[in-house]
């Protein structure tokens, strides 16, 4: 008689596995990284359209999305000095599908804050985006021809108010490197947004203020509004290069800008990161968004991975020494 055929024992097996494993919800898959990205990607701002971090991120968006072959769609989440938005991210599944468009809080926030939604290692660096220069203002008739007399001027007295845009943004860094590195007597007064702390300025409300390339330019050049001081950058604006660093004025360690930059959810995997970082790098290459970005008083960055994480390292550690230092903690 002739007999049934049979499987051999692992065939057998492997074909009960894949018949109930998908029944009861059961999934070995991880995501492949040569196939990433095979849906759109979310990319969450963690403020306002309209800002510097803002402009960057489309940017990046726009030329990730032709290289990816993929959507990437911008999320505004503003909130929490950044705290909302990355808080979104650092809970998300990390399958390269949900990043963050990072800045100086995703660093700074955790040291200054009394509590957080999320432990500092729940998000990892990517790619670094670009920055926005900071450009020191004052009134376009203050006595001040440079960061020097404003610092020296600062000291007698009742001291400065200094506008920022809220505890720990970059402005009031700014402010408390000048009081702790160099001895200035500067009352950082904080702000809700760049703009409101630029109209301070304007309306006397505060002796100065430091704010984005992008935003301080136009009262700069176009309105002639404001006077400025220096720009707290390492290298001159690409857009305003007439306008000195303060470490070409002789403030060596007064060295920082509104920077964007991409972080993932802990967990994702490198190869994805890798892919993602490289994408990037190539989007703020191009020719067409160099022009763009240059054109606003943003510089293009890119990069790799690892000078990403060398970068924000850095930063973590200069960044903490000045909240120590400047007792910025929350109370």
């Amino acid at each position: 008689m002739h007999q049934p055929s049979r499987l051999p024992r692992r065939t057998a097996l492997a074909a009960l596995l894949a018949t109930v494993l998908p029944l009861a919800g059961v999934s070995f898959a991880a995501p492949a990284a040569d196939a990433w990205p095979t849906r759109p990607i979310r990319l969450v701002v963690p403020f306002s359209a309209g800002g510097a971090n803002d402009l960057m991120a489309r940017s990046a968006a726009e030329g990730a999305s032709k290289i990816l072959g993929q959507p990437v769609v911008i999320d505004n989440r503003a909130g929490a000095g950044g705290t909302v938005g990355a808080d979104i991210v650092a809970k998300a599944q990390p399958d390269g599908y949900t990043l963050l468009v990072s800045a100086a809080g995703v660093i700074s926030n955790s040291m200054i804050k009394k509590t957080m939604p999320f432990k500092d290692d729940a998000l990892v660096p990517v790619a670094m985006i670009g920055l926005a220069p900071s450009v020191i203002v004052v009134p376009k008739n203050a006595p001040y021809q440079n960061l020097r007399d404003f610092v020296e001027a600062s000291k007698k007295g009742q001291g400065f108010n200094f506008a920022t845009a809220g505890t720990g943004s970059t402005p009031h860094f700014v402010a408390e490197m000048l009081n702790v590195k160099y001895g200035a007597q500067l009352q950082p007064v904080p702000y809700k947004s760049g703009s409101e702390s630029t109209t301070a300025v304007l309306g006397g409300q505060v002796e100065g203020t430091s704010e984005a390339s992008i935003i301080a330019l136009p009262h700069i050049l176009n309105e002639g509004k404001f006077k400025a001081l220096a720009t707290t950058w390492t290298q001159r604006i690409s857009a305003y290069p007439q306008l000195s660093t303060a470490v070409e004025q002789g403030f060596a360690e007064l060295q920082i800008a509104h920077w964007a930059g991409i972080h993932a959810p802990k967990g994702t995997p490198a190869a994805i990161l890798d892919k993602l970082a490289a994408a990037v790098d190539q989007a703020m290459k191009e020719p067409v968004t160099v022009e763009k970005l240059k054109g606003l008083g943003i510089e293009p960055i890119g990069g790799t991975r690892a000078e990403f994480v060398k970068f924000t390292d850095a930063e973590r550690k200069r960044l903490g020494d000045i909240v120590k230092a400047a007792k910025m903690q929350e109370k």
